[in-house]
C-alpha cells in the first residue's frame, strides 16, 4: 500500500475508531454493556465464518449438550464479546479505582505464595472474561505488569490501542519479539501476563479431552528462569462486575522438568475455569487447526 492510501486508511480508521470510543462512553456502564450486547448479536448474524467455527468448538468442547445448547451457547459467546468490546472502548475512562472497587478476588493467597518466591510471576492468562481488566486490576494493586500482545493489523490503529492500554499503567510489549524482554523482566522479579491459548504446533496436549496444539513457551520460560507459572484469569459475573480467579501455581515445587506435561497442566488450569463460565471463551478462535489437520482429533469429523 503506497502512502498516500496509508494515510488515507489510517486517518479513516482512527475516526471510526473515536466514533465507537465515544459511543461507548456515553451514559453508565450497563448502558455501553447493553449496546454492546446488541453488537454482539448483529455480528453473530452477520459473521458466518466464525459463527460456525464457534459452533463446532463449543460441539468438541461440550458433547453431552443438545444442539439447542450449542445455539444458545454460541449466541452468549457473541454476547459477551460484544459486552467485552464495549467495556474496552471504555477504558480511557475506567480508573484504577474503579476496577478494584468493582472486582472480587479468589486465590489471592496463590498470588502471594508465588510471590514469595522472588523469582517473577507468568501469570497465565487466556481469551476467557475480560483480561484486559486483569492487566489493570494488576496495576490497581500497585504491581507492574507486562504483557505480550499480538499487535493491530493497522499502524495507527495499533498506537491507539497501545496507547490506551499503557495509560492504565501495563506495559506492553509485541509478540514476537518479546523474548528478551520477558526474560529481563523475570530476571528482575517481575510480573509478565501471557495469552498463550492460540492455535499452535509445538506441541499436542489434551484441552476438553482432545489433543490441542498450544505452544511450549510459558513452560520453557518457567524451566529457564524459575519463574512461578501461575494460571490467573477475569471472569464477568454481573454488570460492570468482575472476579478474578487465580489458581494454584504450577509446579510451585519445580519438581517437573518436562515442558510439555507442565503446557498440559496449564491447559487443564484453563480447561477447568471455561467450564464454569463457557460463554466467556474465544471460541471464535480455531484452537483445534493444528490438531484437526493433523488426523489427531478422535471421532470428530
Amino acid at each position: 500500500m503506497n502512502e498516500g492510501r496509508r494515510a488515507l486508511v489510517d486517518k479513516v480508521s482512527l475516526s471510526m475508531f473515536g466514533v465507537t470510543q465515544r459511543y461507548f462512553e456515553k451514559g453508565s456502564i450497563a448502558e455501553a454493556e447493553r449496546r454492546g450486547e446488541k453488537w454482539g448479536l448483529i455480528a453473530y448474524r452477520l459473521d458466518k465464518k466464525h459463527r460456525i467455527r464457534t459452533h463446532a468448538n463449543l460441539k468438541i468442547a461440550f458433547p453431552e449438550w443438545t444442539p439447542e445448547q450449542w445455539d444458545d451457547g454460541a449466541r452468549n459467546v457473541y454476547r459477551h464479546f460484544g459486552i467485552l468490546a464495549s467495556d474496552f472502548f471504555r477504558t480511557r475512562i475506567r480508573s484504577n479505582q474503579e476496577v478494584l472497587n468493582n472486582v472480587e478476588v479468589t486465590g489471592t493467597e496463590n498470588l502471594e505464595a508465588a510471590e514469595s518466591l522472588g523469582t517473577g510471576i507468568i501469570a497465565l492468562t487466556a481469551h476467557l472474561g475480560n483480561w484486559e481488566r486483569f492487566a489493570q486490576y494488576c496495576t490497581g494493586t500497585g504491581r507492574s505488569i507486562t504483557v505480550v500482545a499480538r499487535d493491530a493489523n493497522d499502524g495507527a490503529l495499533q498506537q491507539r490501542v497501545l496507547q490506551m492500554r499503557e495509560a492504565t499503567g501495563v506495559k506492553v510489549l509485541s509478540r514476537g519479539s518479546a523474548a528478551t524482554a520477558l526474560l529481563r523482566e523475570l530476571k528482575r522479579g517481575g510480573l509478565v501476563g501471557i495469552l498463550p491459548d492460540q492455535n499452535a504446533s509445538e506441541c499436542f496436549v489434551p484441552f476438553f479431552g482432545q489433543p490441542c496444539g498450544t505452544v511450549l513457551g510459558p513452560a520453557k520460560l518457567h524451566l529457564r528462569t524459575g519463574a512461578a507459572l501461575l494460571p490467573a484469569y477475569c471472569v464477568r459475573v454481573g454488570v460492570g462486575k468482575y472476579r478474578v480467579i487465580i489458581l494454584p501455581a504450577i509446579n510451585l515445587d519445580r519438581a517437573e522438568q518436562d515442558a510439555e506435561r507442565l503446557t498440559a497442566a496449564a491447559n487443564f488450569a484453563l480447561e477447568s475455569v471455561i467450564r464454569q463460565f463457557p460463554s466467556q471463551y474465544l471460541w471464535m478462535h480455531d484452537r483445534w487447526k493444528s490438531a484437526r489437520q493433523r488426523g489427531l482429533l478422535q471421532g470428530i469429523a
